[in-house]
């Protein structure tokens, strides 16, 4: 059975190993939403690990198109003053922006590569950009520069895109550690997701809708 979650447990099978495996504990926020069925409980614990797989194949897409667009109107405001974007020569990030950075590059140079921006940029989590979009730097970074990552956004709203950016943060939170997601309104996270891509550039959007398993997935669920 390649349905997501299908094909793992049907009323026949002894899901008891299973349940031992992952542990009744882990499995307990799913027997709650299946009136305690044990054969029913394993199969959205499994639906969930296919949906949290494409939920994260996407945020991918997502965070990378993000943190690169907020870059890239970063080294604008930095303009020709010595170093990058990120040794901060304004001094307009925060002290615990400047330890992301610093921890970024730290990982950098742990696997001894050349120190470039790219590579930091790969390195500062998706909370740092989220954190660039907060109400601090509505004057300092936002009305500028940082705006124009979005150009297909109207208004061009910074609590708009950072509204976005933090439920996307959190769901990817949720997806990373493994946690249960079975509850939330995924086709609503879906829609924020693909309307933040459409913000940045809506030919991403296109190409990014056309590699999802999201639409399968979710319509899979099974209970």
């Amino acid at each position: 059975d390649s349905t997501p979650g299908g094909g793992m447990a049907d009323s026949e099978t002894d899901v008891t190993p299973i349940i031992a495996a992952l542990s009744p504990e882990r499995l307990a926020a799913y027997g709650r939403a299946t009136a305690d069925d044990d054969v029913a409980a394993v199969r959205l614990y499994a639906w969930n690990l296919a949906a949290s797989g494409a939920l994260y194949e996407a945020l991918s897409v997502a965070e990378v198109v993000l943190r690169n667009a907020l870059s890239a109107q970063l080294a604008v405001h930095h303009g020709n003053l010595p170093g990058h974007w990120y040794n901060d020569p304004r001094g307009v990030l925060t002290e615990e922006a400047h330890e992301d950075i610093a921890v970024a590059r730290a990982r950098v140079r742990k696997r001894r590569h050349p120190e470039t921006p790219g590579r930091v940029v790969a390195e500062l989590g998706f909370g740092f950009w989220k954190f660039l979009l907060a109400r601090r730097y509505e004057s300092t970074l936002w009305t500028g520069h940082l705006r124009h990552a979005f150009p297909h956004l109207r208004p061009q709203s910074r609590a708009t895109a950072h509204a976005a950016v933090d439920d996307l943060h959190l769901l990817r939170n949720r997806v990373a550690h493994q946690e249960p997601i079975h509850g939330r309104d995924l086709n609503r996270d879906v829609v924020t997701l693909y309307r933040l891509l459409q913000w940045i550039d809506p030919e991403v959007r296109i190409w990014a809708v056309s590699l999802s398993r999201l639409p399968h997935v979710l319509a899979a669920r099974p209970v």
